[in-house]
């Protein structure tokens, strides 16, 4: 497909999610969800999920072919912001969190209670008597949001939200060709990637979520780190992107398991500002939402070689110190100060079968309730996948010392998504960012394992916010239970017998 043939089919589908969420956006009121029965029988028109299905398929086919297609980083940006156009000035899609978001942000602003928010009504009864699952410094940025609004404004509001969340996603759009030329990947496929995914449109523009800011502050933390650490001139990152490889790829093909040199760069070539700095960006990206913290450690990574624990200790503490600097700045600002971590507990309020360990638990609750037994299984295997989860960082963290940092960062995300008590669709923006612009996405499996899922996570939605996996609660846990055997078989396997013994 050439480029002129990706923009503008990426263009009508854009145009076609449009018309949908003018037709069945999550809007002001609680109305009844355009649930898929409602979608089926035709209730609110044919022409909702017609530009529904037909606007989704036509980003899709646009994103995977303009990978190949894309010429420059400037065609790229310019592209992604001509398809966010046409949901700009529309209802949010996929989700009603944004309501959510502007009542958290009344709270904050008012200092009263979410129950006297003037949108209560638009927002989830899940979170009517929850706590903001969210950092600092976006419940500043949400209050700021609520109180531009007024009482009688929620498109203002709405207004708001978005300006936050192209605000982040323009922190990508500058930091992601930093970290592109890191790896030795053409910047205009990376930013392609991450940026164009229908994901980013829907959710992140349209449906305003503050994960757009979590992540440009992410990937912009880690460019200002890996800005103060070039990498030594042999380093396969220093070789020309635009050359062709020897396997004919419009790209060279650095190795995936050894980045650095043998020899740590030395103290005084790591600029300690620069590393505050970038510590600070993704200490304000931890303010945003807790999740990037696990970015955090292998943003040290991206400043050492294959060195001693020792070499790690001074960057170590310069990163930790400006992530700790931002992080109790934007506490003692919103005026609560740690009171916000107790909130992150209820970020598992939900309950869905798209969580693996959420859909252990439920599947355990079937069996059992077969056999007239009632059990509560979902709390435990919560717990087990958090345990799984640290494991995993751990392991991550240890094998990626004299690999790929930015791999070992978005794997570290990816591990964090699965492990999650609870996984929304625009979860999987977080390990793409940063995956994006690794080694690894210059491998089959980032195909396979990044991008394959990200399509199918942009499908899960209906326009007003209705979750597939809501209507699919039994299957849809057995399935995921069955698959998540499945992996963990093959990950023992592979461990207990190694490729080539």
């Amino acid at each position: 497909m050439s480029p002129s043939a990706v923009r503008w089919v990426g263009l009508a589908g854009s145009v076609g999610v449009a018309v949908a969420a003018y037709l069945g956006g999550a809007g002001y009121t609680r109305l009844p969800s355009v649930n898929p029965v409602t979608l089926l029988r035709g209730e609110k028109g044919v022409l909702l999920p017609v530009c529904w299905v037909l606007g989704i398929a036509l980003l899709l086919v646009a994103w995977w072919a303009g990978r190949e297609a894309v010429p420059s980083t400037r065609w790229a940006l310019v592209t992604v912001g001509l398809w966010a156009v046409p949901v700009l000035p529309v209802l949010p899609l996929g989700s009603a969190d944004v309501y959510a978001y502007a009542c958290q942000g009344y709270a904050q602003f008012s200092g009263g209670d979410v129950q006297c928010c003037p949108w209560l009504a638009s927002m989830d009864h899940v979170w009517w008597h929850s706590p903001a699952p969210y950092g600092p410094l976006f419940l500043l940025l949400a209050a700021a949001a609520a109180s531009l609004a007024g009482a009688s404004s929620p498109a203002a509001a709405i207004g708001g939200f978005r300006v936050v969340a192209l605000a982040g996603l323009a922190l990508a759009a500058v930091a992601l060709p930093v970290l592109a030329r890191r790896s030795g990947l053409p910047v205009s496929r990376a930013v392609w990637t991450v940026l164009a995914c229908p994901l980013v449109l829907v959710h992140l523009v349209s449906g305003a979520h503050n994960d757009a800011l979590m992540a440009g502050l992410m990937l912009a933390g880690l460019a200002v780190v890996a800005r103060a650490s070039p990498l030594p001139a042999s380093s396969p990152s220093r070789a020309s992107s635009s050359g062709r490889s020897s396997s004919g790829s419009s790209f060279s093909r650095p190795s995936f398991t050894r980045a650095w040199s043998s020899r740590a760069l030395p103290w005084s070539a790591l600029p300690v500002l620069s590393l505050l700095a970038g510590g600070a960006l993704l200490g304000l990206a931890v303010a945003v939402k807790a999740t990037a913290i696990v970015v955090l450690p292998f943003a040290v990574l991206l400043c050492e070689s294959r060195a001693s624990r020792r070499a790690h200790l001074r960057p170590a503490l310069v990163i930790g110190a400006g992530a700790a600097a931002a992080l109790v700045a934007t506490s003692l600002a919103a005026g609560g100060g740690l009171g916000w971590v107790s909130g992150l507990a209820h970020s598992g309020d939900t309950v869905a079968w798209t969580s693996p360990p959420t859909a252990v638990g439920l599947a355990v609750d079937w069996v059992a309730g077969l056999f007239g037994v009632h059990v509560d299984a979902v709390p435990i295997t919560r717990i087990l996948g958090v345990a799984v989860l640290v494991v995993l960082l751990c392991v991550l963290w240890w094998r990626t010392r004299g690999g790929d940092a930015l791999t070992g960062a978005g794997l570290a995300l990816a591990a964090t998504v699965l492990c999650a008590p609870v996984f929304q669709p625009w979860y999987a923006v977080w390990p793409l960012a940063v995956l994006g612009v690794s080694r690894f996405a210059d491998s089959a499996g980032f195909t396979r394992w990044v991008l394959i899922p990200c399509t199918v996570a942009a499908t899960m939605a209906l326009p007003a916010g209705y979750n597939w996996a809501l209507y699919t609660r039994v299957p849809g846990s057995l399935l995921m239970t069955a698959a998540a055997i499945a992996a963990a078989a093959f990950a023992v396997r592979r461990l207990t017998h190694p490729a080539g013994r």
